[in-house]
C-alpha cells in the first residue's frame, strides 16, 4: 500500500471527528449572555478537543512522511491510534455537559491515555519497520514529551476524582507541551 493512502484515510478520520464535534454544539435558545454561559463549557472542552486533534493531525503526517513503506502492522497501527482518537467527540461532550465533573474528566483523561499509548505503538512499529537506520528513530531520540505525557495523563486521571480542575489543568499543560509543532522530524528529513 502506499504511504498516500494511508495518510489520506487518517486525514479524513480526523477531519471528520472534528466535524463531529463542532455539531455537537447547539445553536443557544435565546438572545442574551446568560444563554451563551450555558454552553460556555462545551465550547471550552470542544477547544481542548481541537487542539488535541490538531496536534496528532499535525505529528501524525510528520511521522508518516519519515516512513519508505507501509505493512500490514502499520495499518492495524495506525487503524488502533484512530479508534482512540474516534472516541474524541463522545469524550468531549461528556465533560462538556457535565460541566467537567469528575468521572468525565476521568473518562477523557483515559481517553487521552489510550490515544498517547496507540500513538507510541504506530511510532515503534514504523521505527521497526524502517530498520536500524530509521529516520523516525533518529528524529524522535530520547522523546521526552513522548515519554512524560502517559505519566501525566494518569496524573490527571487521579486529579480528576479530587479536582476536576488540576486534572484539567494537567490536560491542558500536556496540550500545551505538544501545542508547538516538533520540527525533530522535519530537521532529520531535510
Amino acid at each position: 500500500m502506499n504511504k498516500n493512502r494511508l495518510e489520506a484515510f487518517s486525514d479524513g478520520v480526523m477531519a471528520i471527528i472534528l466535524t463531529i464535534m463542532v455539531l455537537e454544539i447547539k445553536v443557544p435558545e435565546g438572545h442574551d449572555f446568560a444563554t451563551l454561559q450555558k454552553v460556555f463549557p462545551i465550547f471550552l472542552s470542544y477547544i481542548l478537543s481541537f487542539i488535541y486533534i490538531g496536534i496528532y493531525w499535525n505529528n501524525h503526517h510528520h511521522m508518516l512522511h519519515s516512513m519508505t513503506k507501509v505493512n500490514g502492522k502499520i495499518l492495524w497501527a495506525n487503524l488502533h491510534l484512530l479508534f482512540w482518537l474516534s472516541l474524541v467527540p463522545v469524550a468531549t461532550g461528556w465533560i462538556g455537559e457535565t460541566h467537567f465533573a469528575k468521572i468525565p474528566m476521568a473518562l477523557y483523561g483515559f481517553m487521552l491515555l489510550m490515544a498517547g499509548v496507540a500513538y507510541y505503538i504506530l511510532q515503534g512499529i514504523i521505527i521497526k519497520s524502517q530498520g536500524e537506520n530509521s529516520l523516525l528513530k533518529k528524529a524522535i531520540g530520547k522523546d521526552i514529551k513522548g515519554n512524560a505525557s502517559p505519566i501525566l495523563y494518569v496524573i490527571g486521571i487521579a486529579f480528576s476524582f479530587y479536582s476536576e480542575w488540576l486534572a484539567g489543568a494537567v490536560y491542558i499543560f500536556v496540550a500545551l507541551m505538544w501545542l508547538v509543532p516538533d520540527k525533530r522530524i522535519e530537521r532529520v528529513i531535510e
